[in-house]
């Protein structure tokens, strides 16, 4: 009972996911009024070439202290964050105008064709205080749109105008320290503990629970600001309209750089900081997804029901009243699954590709089960940055354990049980996906450092991976992989013929149905693809992993049950060939959400400009479809395994 306590409390934690519930990602940090507070930024982004750069390969002004990397985890620099500190400091609850911070050199030919090139690419600065990034609010036909950084500037007819006035708002909550919630969790603005149990002290302190940006573009008077340092006041009043540009950028002309800061007590709690984020708009079409696919695998099982109430049973039925002279004479008459009894579990072709194949679709769909449970539940909370994908690459790496086990019982059964060549299968289950992995992303992180971007994974982490993948993930698969060959063997219920049954000719290429029945399995996916796309190309914070689970559960459910009712049409027409076709059969859903993310690319991302950045977001889309083939078309095959070896485990045969 109490078992069943924990999984009901699981159940709901994921449904109220759904809706945002999370653990916030860092320790709330007291800041005493008059405590210097700064401003981290983090790479260049662009939706128009997917491409981020260092915030400094700009001439913005440099910190006087110089600039200094943040610490970053390897989820961080796989995505391209490159999180640094900047000029831009604040005075805790004090407000602050006409902060004068530097005029930069006379632009160069080479800094104005590139500082113009960047705005018509449409990159956007990221500002990140206290582990929160700068959100900027825009209207638009009376709804109010949310951004995450601001543009550097904006091209009006033949002129560049540059964003050199931020005007920023700090929202701030009173500390309380009686009701600070002691959760684990990293943050990049976390350098210690909250000062809990600190009773004498009546310092009133503040928690930063908004960071707000409105970028201006505004003239100012050179000759004002020779003599300024960085952080004096700037001599004249400053206006900063956000509707209206008046900073034109010149070859051989400085830009003078300013920003002001104010201060607003907030309601906002610590642990709903991140909401503003996070709000999850469009909940209705998440629902509507998941009850499309609730229809779809409705559908499927009813067919699935009376393959197994009506058509096996009653086959079954039949087949076992007879006696062993009229079986024979049956068997001459009747045609369908009955006839295939001697060829359905003769070894496919290539089955140490097949085994290799399951082996690593059970680590991946291992891999994506455990992250977005853990996702779901709050543990990989944005204000984390990068333990997604940090989380997501160890989970692969212990999973290799399931996959060396798995590879090699399935090689072991096709083998009627010969431990022979299983080393060999599990070292290629350990390198096969990895390897294809590597390929994809050493090409596309090759057109990276040529564009010299920040999202070229470093050579010194390349050489992290490689360890992580030789030294963990490889003897792990190989322990699987011992494991396998030492547990049992499946045992076939029928024995097979020496001599292979000739396939009738079919009326249609049995392939086509197998290309076909991916479509069902996509049908229950497509909704929820147009969020995750929209996150990873368009810059949007993906956080409904309680639907994203939901979801995952009915793809998998789905794609068995296509697997299964196409293995039993195929066995139905006497076509024995059943192993790589059960496979295919729902990993062809990897074709539509290739041809989808082509159609995302053309009506979507119709501002990704130029041939690499093209490169990259179809180099980056094969590699996702290839992921998801390996983990549907394991689900598929291991349901019909299952099916096959239940089906004729009831047939009695001499």
């Amino acid at each position: 009972m109490g078992n069943f306590g924990i999984w009901v409390l699981t159940i709901c934690l994921i449904f109220q996911s759904g809706y945002g519930f999370y653990l916030p990602g860092s320790y709330p940090l007291k800041h005493v009024v008059g405590n210097y507070l700064s401003v981290k930024v983090n790479s260049l982004t662009s939706i128009d070439t997917e491409m981020p750069f260092s915030y400094y390969s700009l001439p913005f002004c440099n910190p006087v202290e110089g600039v200094k990397d943040s610490a970053e985890n390897l989820g961080e620099l796989l995505m391209g964050d490159r999180i640094e500190n900047s000029p831009y400091r604040f005075k805790m609850h004090t407000n602050e105008t006409e902060i004068f911070l530097c005029q930069t050199n006379k632009l160069s030919s080479d800094d104005f064709k590139l500082l113009t090139k960047r705005i018509d690419e449409m990159y956007q600065v990221n500002l990140i205080l206290d582990n929160l990034p700068a959100i900027r609010y825009t209207r638009k036909e009376g709804f109010m749109l949310r951004w995450t950084g601001y543009p550097i500037g904006v091209k009006i007819k033949d002129g560049y105008y540059v964003f050199n006035h931020l005007k920023f708002k700090v929202l701030v909550h009173k500390y309380e320290e009686t009701n600070v919630a002691r959760v684990m969790g990293t943050g990049d603005a976390v350098e210690g503990f909250p000062s809990v149990g600190n009773k004498g002290s009546d310092v009133p302190g503040y928690m930063v629970v908004g960071f707000e940006v409105v970028p201006c573009s505004v003239v100012h008077n050179g000759d004002l600001v020779k003599n300024l340092k960085m952080y004096e006041k700037y001599p004249s009043p400053i206006k900063c309209e956000p509707t209206t540009v008046s900073m034109p950028i010149k070859e051989g002309e400085p830009i003078v750089f300013t920003y002001e800061v104010t201060f607003e007590e907030s309601d906002i709690k610590w642990p709903s900081r991140w909401d503003a984020y996070l709000k999850m708009e469009g909940a209705k079409v998440h629902w509507f997804s998941i009850l499309n696919s609730l229809m779809v695998i409705t559908f499927l099982a009813g067919i699935v029901l009376v393959i197994f109430l009506r058509t096996v049973r009653r086959d079954l039925t039949r087949y076992e009243e007879l006696d062993k002279e009229a079986q024979a004479m049956v068997n001459e008459e009747l045609s369908g699954w009955k006839l295939v009894v001697g060829d359905v579990f003769r070894a496919p072709s290539n089955p140490a590709l097949l085994c290799i194949m399951v082996g690593d679709g059970v680590q991946i769909l291992g891999m994506a089960i455990v992250t977005i449970l853990f996702a779901a539940l709050g543990f990989m909370s944005p204000a984390s940055r990068g333990t997604l994908i940090t989380g997501m690459l160890f989970s692969y790496m212990i999973l290799g354990i399931a996959a060396g086990y798995v590879a090699v019982r399935l090689w072991r059964t096709i083998g009627f049980g010969d431990h022979k060549g299983w080393v060999s299968v599990a070292w290629k289950a350990a390198c096969f996906f990895p390897g294809i992995a590597f390929f994809i992303l050493t090409i596309l992180n090759f057109l990276l450092w040529g564009s010299r971007s920040t999202g070229a994974i470093p050579f010194s982490l390349f050489v992290i991976l490689l360890l992580l993948w030789f030294c963990i993930s490889v003897p792990l698969t190989l322990v699987g992989g011992y494991f396998g060959a030492k547990a049992p063997h499946i045992e076939y219920p029928v024995r097979t013929n020496q001599i292979p049954r000739e396939i009738p000719a079919q009326k249609y290429p049995s392939w086509l149905l197998v290309l076909g029945a991916g479509t069902l399995p996509f049908g229950t996916l497509f909704i929820e693809l147009f969020f995750i796309m929209s996150s990873i190309w368009m810059g949007r914070v993906y956080y409904v992993f309680g639907f994203l689970f939901i979801v995952l559960v009915l793809l998998v459910v789905v794609c068995a049950e296509v697997s299964l009712v196409l293995t039993y049409m195929h066995l139905c027409v006497e076509d024995w060939k059943w192993w790589w076709k059960s496979f295919f059969a729902s990993g062809s859903v990897a074709i539509y959400i290739f041809l989808y993310s082509i159609n995302y690319l053309i009506f979507d991302l119709k501002s990704l400009s130029g041939p690499v950045s093209a490169t990259l977001y179809l180099g980056y889309s094969l590699f996702m479809v290839l992921t998801i083939m390996f983990a549907t078309g394991t689900v598929g095959f291991l349901s019909s395994f299952w099916f096959v070896h239940y089906l004729f485990s009831s047939v009695k045969l001499d």
